[in-house]
């Protein structure tokens, strides 16, 4: 007897690759990918193995895989929390206009270009999806529109918030002089000090994006998924802000050109 696809099948099909696509965008370009693929690795000589009837090989595999469940919550740790973030919060967009959010992006730019003339070292973390609340509570607490001038005072060598990072949510600064997590890994530039690991680093535990302005160099960079690109100009900061933030794949696509024309 020949089995109908029920409306329930094709809805539970889509839900689980909706599913499926929304833990790869969140992983995408982080080490969890990694580890994802050498957790499908594993599953396959372990198939193998069973086939072949390599018993030790087989024995082995088999008590890793039945304490995979363990080995998935401990690996994977930062992901699990973001994806629970992800379901309790809504778009970063949500509650300005078009036009606030085009004077947020060139008010944001505009800020960074100018710091970097005059050498000002600055670290900026703008929140996503996922909060970053925690690193917040160290830091002064701010509500106000995202203003260049405002920015470019906060981190003068002589305000008491230069240290540190300001973070900005929803399109607000929210904090000041907040202190971030510094990345740990090991192919990390040497050039790079505290203030490049830091906006490495919060990227690699929230799926936030920092823009850092470097003292030495005066030159602007943005991170996200644990990478950074240096040396961006303001237009291919913009734009990536736009696609980060937005996931606007016709910005992607602007910002890969500008790139390959800068670099």
């Amino acid at each position: 007897m020949t089995h109908l696809m029920r409306w329930q099948d094709v809805l539970d099909i889509l839900i689980v690759a909706f599913i499926i696509y929304r833990i790869l965008l969140l992983i995408k370009g982080t080490r969890a990918l990694q580890l994802v693929l050498g957790l499908i690795i594993v599953f396959f000589v372990f198939y193998v193995a069973r086939k072949l009837e390599l018993f030790t090989l087989g024995w082995i595999l088999n008590n890793f895989v039945s304490s995979i469940l363990l080995v998935i919550v401990v690996i994977f740790q930062n992901e699990i929390r973001r994806v629970l973030f992800v379901l309790g919060r809504s778009p970063f967009f949500r509650k300005i206009t078009y036009v606030d959010e085009t004077l947020f992006y060139d008010e944001l730019v505009n800020a960074c270009t100018v710091m970097g003339k005059r050498r000002t070292g600055a670290l900026i973390v703008l929140e996503r999806e996922m909060g970053v609340d925690e690193f917040m509570e160290g830091g002064i607490k701010i509500d106000a529109d995202v203003n260049a001038e405002l920015i470019i005072s906060l981190f003068q060598p002589t305000s008491p918030l230069h240290d540190g990072a300001l973070v900005i949510r929803e399109g607000r600064i929210r904090a000041a002089s907040c202190v971030l997590p510094l990345s740990a890994r090991d192919d990390m530039d040497k050039d790079f000090g505290t203030r490049h690991r830091a906006a490495i680093g919060i990227t690699e535990v929230a799926d936030a994006v920092s823009v850092v302005v470097s003292e030495e160099s005066g030159q602007v960079s943005y991170a996200s998924n644990g990478t950074i690109v240096r040396n961006a100009s303001p237009d291919v900061v913009k734009r990536a802000l736009k696609e980060l933030l937005q996931g606007d794949k016709a910005a992607a696509a602007r910002t890969k050109g500008l790139e390959a024309a800068h670099s």
